[in-house]
């Protein structure tokens, strides 16, 4: 992390003095310092804005772990989840902090995705003989999160519907199959570093069930007019959200938990975590957000332009590259690409369609590594980056490729 943090200020200091002394640029010292205040402001609006969300999933969080119920949930993915991480125990309440938020994460429910994401992390962090260095089930679990498949994008259903788009959700099958595609090479990369066994009947049939699953959901979706589909999945995404926070509540009261004093003593914890991530948060968005107004970005994407044109290649996929180099740094600042996408080419255009696609293909990857770790305070990442990157890129290789096939003619 001490590497990749100091290469991304010194690459865009270089990539400065480049602009300043040949292109005359001199205007580009003030706009990377600006971008610096900017990112810097940017970071501890994205902390407040999670402590409200963090005190509530982290109460919630404790009430179903007291209860018992969050065990009783870890058992629907703990024959898988103990094939991919056999150094964690069985039984062991990570894997139902894992299952929450893979759920989340297939939900498109970030609000909750986080929490629980970050509540595993730390559970698996009590097995982890060196605190400071990332253990295998951690990496496994981070390009997990990096990586996830969502079923439900609603949110960027939403901003097409927004802008206009004649079909909003035509981007749903070809996202899906990029996020698929992201997540098999992701965890496959995972394993084959891991040493990781492929050939396993228990890793065969969540595969083939997973696979059933997702298939009779397109299916059932596809088959409902489009405005019908939008709204049934937001509304399974929202009501299956309303129902786990009843459910636990429910089985806490039965369980003669005291619901209140437990959620308040995992607000607490949410409140303190908040506050913790805080310094992370500012040091990879600053560093990000030089690499960006430094123009690093820019003179990638042209490069390729420029390679795939003198290959005689289609060359349209290239003015929707800064989303997906963005994609992996920024959330936000991949939406705002995306959206300024849209609206530059058209939302129905191939460009509008592709970026639509690649936002929904993968997730943060830095964003999600800095939150995560750092919550516990982990600065030796070993491969984890490696194979979040290895995923990202294949989810927008996927996306380009399915993206020509529905929407390049």
């Amino acid at each position: 992390m001490n590497l990749l943090w100091a290469g991304f200020i010194l690459i865009s200091f270089v990539a400065a003095i480049f602009s300043w002394l040949v292109n005359g640029d001199i205007a580009i010292f003030s706009r990377m310092l600006e971008s610096v205040f900017q990112m810097s402001k940017l970071s501890i609006e994205i902390a407040l804005g999670l402590v409200g969300l963090l005190c509530f999933w982290m109460g919630i969080l404790k009430i179903a772990e007291v209860s018992g119920v969050l065990s009783s949930i870890a058992r629907l993915l703990e024959p898988l989840l103990r094939r991919l991480m056999p150094e964690v125990p069985a039984g062991h309440p990570a894997f139902g902090h894992i299952t929450m938020n893979i759920a989340a994460n297939i939900f498109s429910l970030d609000n909750a995705a986080t929490p629980a994401g970050i509540k595993a992390m730390e559970s698996l962090q009590t097995l982890n003989k060196t605190p400071d260095t990332a253990t295998n089930a951690q990496i496994l679990f981070l390009v997990l999160n990096t990586s996830a498949v969502t079923l439900f994008p609603v949110t960027i259903l939403m901003y097409r519907a927004q802008l206009g788009a004649v079909n909003p959700a035509d981007v749903f099958l070809p996202l899906l199959l990029a996020t698929s595609a992201s997540t098999f090479i992701g965890l496959s990369v995972v394993m084959l570093i891991q040493r990781i066994r492929f050939v396993d009947s228990v890793l065969l049939g969540y595969f083939l069930a997973a696979a059933t699953i997702v298939g009779s959901l397109i299916y059932w979706l596809h088959s409902m007019p489009v405005e019908q589909m939008t709204v049934v999945s937001g509304a399974i995404g929202n009501g299956l959200l309303l129902f786990i926070i009843c459910y636990f509540i429910a089985m806490a009261l039965w369980r003669r938990v005291a619901v209140y004093d437990v959620f308040i003593d995992g607000a607490k914890e949410g409140f303190h975590l908040a506050v913790k991530i805080m310094p992370y948060l500012v040091a990879m968005l600053v560093a990000i957000g030089l690499l960006r107004s430094s123009g690093v970005l820019n003179v990638v994407s042209e490069g390729v332009r420029k390679l795939v044109l003198t290959l005689g290649g289609d060359a349209r996929f290239v003015d929707a590259l800064p989303t997906a180099f963005m994609r992996p740094f920024s959330g936000s600042g991949a939406r705002a690409m995306m959206l300024e996408s849209m609206n530059t080419h058209g939302v129905d255009s191939f460009v509008g369609r592709l970026v639509a696609t690649i936002q929904g293909s993968t997730e943060t990857t830095f964003y999600v590594l800095t939150v995560y770790f750092g919550a516990v305070g982990i600065k030796k990442i070993r491969h984890s980056l490696g194979c979040g990157l290895v995923a990202d890129a294949a989810g927008v290789i996927a996306a380009i490729v399915v993206s020509y096939w529905f929407f390049g003619s």
